[in-house]
């Protein structure tokens, strides 16, 4: 559904201004979800806003720079001139994301004097609660999933599975590394699904159940309903399909059973911890029907995804435990680079900070944070303690440098990116300061360090052998 606007709209004119703008904006919307389509439309433009800019223009503000980099390329133009058409007061009509748009208007955005009309383009009706289905954890939903650039891709195509629209790729397979919210995703699907059609038939089940379930079901001889049962899902979910690897006979029955549930228009998702390309204990049969519909990647959590996963996390402690207060910025920036690699370990750890220190939570330093942490950070019953000059060595073996390279003058590239890595990795994986890591790189300005950590964010999602060198050198590093 979408909505021209909410209370928050930011309209900072009079009702009636804010009602033209709703007005012109609902009819724009109208033409383009003929011209474009309903799961175009609601894959890109239904989830924008239309806001009140800083200087008088009307903004249209996407969630994500993905949502706005394809509205540019594919529908501004149409866009534009609908707007021209419908607005009786010709205002030049914008388009940014909502980081951007947050960033131009800040706190300086006008309030609304009167809530604007809501456009309902789709009457929205509120569905009973689902049952719920075994399996699906509840606090599993797509409001509780914090976006950034490392998942929006994957997001993206799982909010259009649940709304069940046909963009012509079945199955779906989700992959990544433990932690990265791959299981988050498979519940949020499931649920939204039940929400917008709460009499659909949703099966969830770890690769683990549904090979003992079915195993079960041989011995109990009762293999012919277990059939009959699972191929008449609407939407089947499985999480962690590597592990069917080496079982012939469960292979054996999912194979049959995605063919069954594909050949009926049925939707089915799976998640894995690799591409169906590298798993290799999976039949080549099987692999190939896993890889045939849409494969989907979910990369690390950059640092600000982390600090908006503690964030999130925090407020809903803040309700749960009665803590009070947020925690101290240095407290989460600890929390968000010493867990790197997995948002449940993440979450984990300020599970653990805020239970154990209660109402004390906001007052707590640095180093008492680390002090309960230690347990959970230890490797072989002590903690592994990876210091500046292990990762100097280990980021000069890996690019074949010498140490010294990497805290000299020369600027060449050959250099200076591996003298950025291991800046980032400085930063990420101990708890030195922004200037004290620029000391011990030849004595280089705190700037220059802040620099490298964000360039090679940012490259990270980028550029796949980047990522890989980090991966590699952490992985050595850690042991």
């Amino acid at each position: 559904m979408f909505e021209g606007a909410r209370e928050n709209s930011g309209f900072g004119a009079g009702a009636g201004a804010a009602s033209g703008s709703l007005a012109a904006w609902s009819k724009a919307c109208a033409a383009l979800r003929c011209e474009l389509g309903e799961d175009t439309f609601g894959s890109w433009i239904a989830p924008a806003r239309l806001r009140a800019g800083a200087r008088g223009e009307m903004v249209v503000v996407t969630p994500t720079g993905l949502a706005r980099d394809w509205i540019k390329r594919n529908a501004w133009r149409r866009i534009d001139e609908l707007w021209s058409q419908h607005d009786p007061e010709h205002r030049r009509l914008d388009l940014k994301s909502r980081t951007e748009f947050e960033q131009e208007v800040g706190e300086t955005a006008p309030r609304p004097e009167a809530a604007p009309p809501k456009l309902a383009l789709v009457p929205a009706v509120e569905a009973p609660p689902p049952a719920r289905p075994a399996g699906l954890q509840e606090r599993m939903t797509f409001d509780s999933f914090v976006t950034g650039p490392s998942n929006e891709f994957a997001v993206s195509v799982a909010r259009r599975v649940a709304r069940g629209a046909d963009g012509g790729f079945n199955p779906v397979l989700i992959h990544g590394p433990y932690g990265f919210g791959k299981t988050h995703l498979l519940n949020a699907i499931g649920w939204e699904a039940l929400r917008l059609k709460p009499d659909a038939k949703v099966v969830y089940l770890t690769a683990e159940q549904f090979t003992s379930t079915f195993v079960r079901a041989v011995l109990d001889k009762t293999g012919p309903a277990f059939k009959v049962d699972l191929r008449a899902a609407d939407l089947l979910l499985i999480d962690d399909v590597h592990f069917i690897g080496g079982k012939k006979s469960s292979q054996e029955e999912l194979f049959h059973t995605l063919a069954a549930l594909i050949g009926e228009g049925r939707r089915v998702v799976f998640t894995a911890d690799r591409p169906p390309s590298a798993l290799n204990e999976v039949e080549a049969r099987l692999r190939s029907h896993l890889g045939s519909g849409l494969v989907c990647g979910i990369e690390p959590a950059d640092r600000a995804m982390r600090m908006g996963v503690l964030e999130r996390k925090l407020g809903l402690l803040s309700r749960q435990l009665g803590v009070s207060g947020a925690a101290r910025p240095e407290v989460l920036e600890m929390l968000a680079d010493r867990f790197p690699e997995s948002v449940r370990e993440l979450e984990g750890g300020l599970n653990t900070l805020a239970f154990r220190a209660g109402e004390r939570l906001s007052t707590m330093t640095v180093d008492d944070a680390e002090a309960i942490l230690r347990p959970h950070l230890a490797k072989g019953g002590g903690e592994r303690r990876v210091t500046v000059d292990e990762i100097q060595k280990a980021t000069a073996e890996h690019f074949a440098l010498k140490q010294a390279d990497l805290l000299c003058e020369r600027r060449t590239r050959a250099i200076a990116r591996p003298r950025q890595v291991a800046m980032y990795l400085a930063k990420t994986l101990t708890t030195r300061s922004y200037p004290d890591i620029g000391r011990r790189f030849g004595g280089r300005d705190h700037t220059t360090v802040l620099h490298a950590v964000r360039r090679i964010e940012a490259l990270k999602g980028e550029d796949p052998a980047i990522a890989a060198d980090i991966e590699a050198i952490t992985r050595k590093l850690r042991g």
